[in-house]
């Protein structure tokens, strides 16, 4: 039987029921490291026979990891790590950034990428007159080939005056052109996912997203960047670093 690689030592006296000490365990050696996106976790069976404990209390362990997001169920194959993606709230970063510098494969897959009239609103987070139009960027964004957002972007067609140029990321070819934004404004609420984009996202109907709309500036404080996200919450987050003022 494969070793753990962690050591568990339940507390029987302890508040904390036996399930609930295991998944802090388990969740701690997933936030160490000590288990790969994608990994497959240890099953019911291996989990109690290698620990002593019963089949009950390892499988209410896992349900507690899927409640958090940290472990996805795939039916008929098991239970896996999930591809986690925590981004600090203070950094401008692209999305393909984040996931290079936490060690994943970020990918796109496309779905549209054409110019047209602005809408109204984009008019007004961008700052554009009436008629001018837009480059419309959607597409879906995948980190080791598992889908994490849905994604439309809508940029000055100035700034971009030929979609099909971007290949991986927008930021890097912004970046190449001089017009990669500089800071950014940034809304997150919760929403849940309808049917249609419950489909694109490969999730069921009425799970929790992360709803995202970000304006990215230059440094003169232009507008050049619209961009809203449907993010997956169960592999998606946001890290915030707050101090007490003394």
């Amino acid at each position: 039987m494969k070793r753990l690689p962690f050591d568990f030592k339940p507390d029987v006296r302890g508040a904390s029921p036996l399930y609930v000490q295991l998944a802090q365990k388990l969740a701690q050696a997933i936030r160490d490291g000590r288990y790969l996106a994608d990994e497959a976790l240890p099953s019911e069976r291996v989990l109690s026979e290698s620990l002593n404990l019963s089949r009950v209390t390892a499988r209410k362990a896992i349900d507690q990891l899927v409640e958090q997001g940290l472990v996805v169920r795939r039916r008929g194959s098991g239970n896996y790590i999930a591809p986690k993606l925590e981004q600090p709230l203070s950094r401008l970063t692209s999305f393909s950034e984040e996931l290079q510098q936490r060690g994943f494969k970020p990918s796109s897959r496309w779905l549209t990428r054409t110019i047209s009239a602005a809408a109204p609103d984009e008019q007004l987070s961008l700052g554009l007159s009436t008629g001018s139009r837009v480059v419309r960027l959607e597409r879906l964004r995948l980190a080791d080939d598992v889908v994490m957002a849905y994604e439309v972007s809508v940029l000055p067609e100035q700034i971009l005056p030929d979609p099909t140029q971007v290949d991986a990321s927008l930021y890097a070819y912004l970046t190449v052109r001089g017009k990669a934004p500089v800071r950014a404004l940034q809304h997150i609420r919760a929403m849940n996912a309808e049917a249609p984009l419950a489909k694109l996202l490969e999730v069921p109907t009425g799970l929790a997203l992360l709803f995202i709309t970000r304006v990215g500036y230059l440094e003169s404080g232009q507008p050049v960047e619209l961009t809203h996200s449907y993010c997956r919450s169960d592999y998606y987050g946001f890290v915030a670093e707050m101090k007490r003022e003394s």
